[in-house]
């Protein structure tokens, strides 16, 4: 029995002692726990609180990367360089512009303008000096000579002499028969008749006569365009010799497919662009005006003809192929831009616009008609926009170069 009671005494005991301890423990892990969790809890805030300032600057971050995005098109270009590099922008407005049909031509050498040069005796032709295409000629300037001097038929200017003395003294004779009235004044008429026709013959052939055959003189003044013939060449009466012309007033000869045949009346005037110069023409420069226009096509085409006529001022080369721009009504309130302005890539265009003294920013554009110096644009640009008209392709290589990046430039 005591042993029973001792047991549950000492059992007591040690229960107590075990919560004790146990809430001895707990008290202090929920201190540690608390402080702990209190000192973490308010590292985290610390930590949180160096995570949002840092959230502040990474805000400033994207303030940055968001404008360099804004910019990352931009192109820069010293105003220096830009200048040295001959880029010049201007401010483009609408204006009126000119509905055009492009099409092909030929310069030609106005009626008037141009002569051939024929041979007015037979025989065989001689150089006075060599004869090239192109060279310049005076009016009255001999230019080649024809003989026939060792011919079967004998030197026609000989034998037109001949002829001339024989009807002379023939007509001197009849002219004292006819006051006796041994011959009839009709059988004086002819013999009259027969000599004013050999002198005029001889006249014509003698008053360019030297010792080495006929000279032949150009006609007028301007440039041999062919030279026919070659030193020893037969040539026989009437033969073309040689072509001048003097190239001041042309045709420009424009065809033009039969679907425009309805436009045809509205076109005043025209550009054209030569392929050796690459340069562009307008006829309003050049003192040009519309000459007709066909009402027809040609047998063989599907063409009308438009012929202008205007001044050549030594640039333009007879007979040849042109580009031609006609140029009909006007369309009012255009955004338009000079073909200048413009860089091709991969069958796209582009133009540049100028944002500030030093920044450009490449802008694709649509284009519609065209004039040959200017260009109508559809799409990719509005009025008032600062565009690079001269040296565009130079700010294009400063893009492809210098890949600047964009937060380097300050505003």
């Amino acid at each position: 029995m005591k042993k029973l009671i001792f047991m549950g005494v000492l059992g007591l005991f040690l229960l107590g002692s075990c919560n004790s301890k146990s809430e001895h423990d707990h008290e202090g892990h929920s201190h540690e726990t608390e402080k702990a969790h209190n000192h973490d809890h308010e590292g985290h805030d610390h930590e949180h609180e160096e995570h949002d300032h840092a959230s502040e600057n990474h805000e400033g971050h994207n303030h940055e990367a968001e404008m360099a995005t804004g910019h990352s098109d931009e192109i820069i270009l010293a105003p220096e360089k830009a200048k040295a590099a001959g880029v010049e922008s201007e401010i483009i407005q609408p204006k009126s512009f000119r509905q055009v049909i492009t099409t092909s031509g030929q310069v030609q050498a106005a009626q008037g303008d141009e002569s051939v040069v024929v041979a007015n005796v037979a025989g065989v032709v001689s150089f006075r000096h060599p004869v090239t295409d192109g060279m310049s000629v005076s009016k009255g300037a001999p230019i080649l000579n024809i003989s026939a001097e060792n011919m079967p038929d004998g030197d026609p200017v000989k034998r037109t002499r001949i002829a001339y003395e024989t009807a002379k003294k023939e007509y001197e004779r009849a002219a004292k028969l006819v006051k006796s009235q041994i011959i009839s004044q009709k059988d004086f008429n002819a013999i009259k008749e027969s000599y004013e026709n050999a002198l005029l013959a001889y006249e014509a052939i003698s008053k360019n006569q030297t010792k080495t055959g006929v000279s032949v003189t150009a006609p007028l003044g301007g440039y041999i365009k062919n030279c026919l013939v070659k030193e020893g060449d037969y040539v026989s009466v009437g033969q073309p010799l040689v072509s001048i012309t003097q190239n001041r007033r042309l045709f420009l000869r424009a065809d033009v497919s039969e679907k425009y045949y309805g436009y045809l009346h509205s076109i005043q005037s025209a550009n054209f662009k030569t392929p050796y110069d690459n340069k562009v023409y307008e006829l309003g420069e050049l003192k040009g005006h519309l000459l007709s226009y066909g009402k027809a096509s040609g047998g063989t085409s599907f063409y009308v003809p438009v012929t202008f006529e205007f001044d050549n001022r030594g640039d333009v080369i007879p007979g040849s192929y042109v580009e031609v721009y006609l140029l009909s009504s006007e369309m009012p309130d255009v955004l338009a831009l000079p073909v200048t302005a413009l860089t091709e890539e991969q069958g796209l265009y582009f133009i540049y616009l100028q944002l500030d003294e030093e920044g450009y920013k490449k802008q694709e554009v649509t284009l519609g008609a065209s004039d040959g110096k200017e260009v109508q644009i559809l799409t990719g640009l509005k009025a008032g926009d600062r565009v690079v008209t001269k040296g565009a392709y130079q700010v294009k290589l400063a893009s492809a170069s210098n890949a600047i990046p964009a937060h380097s430039h300050e505003h």
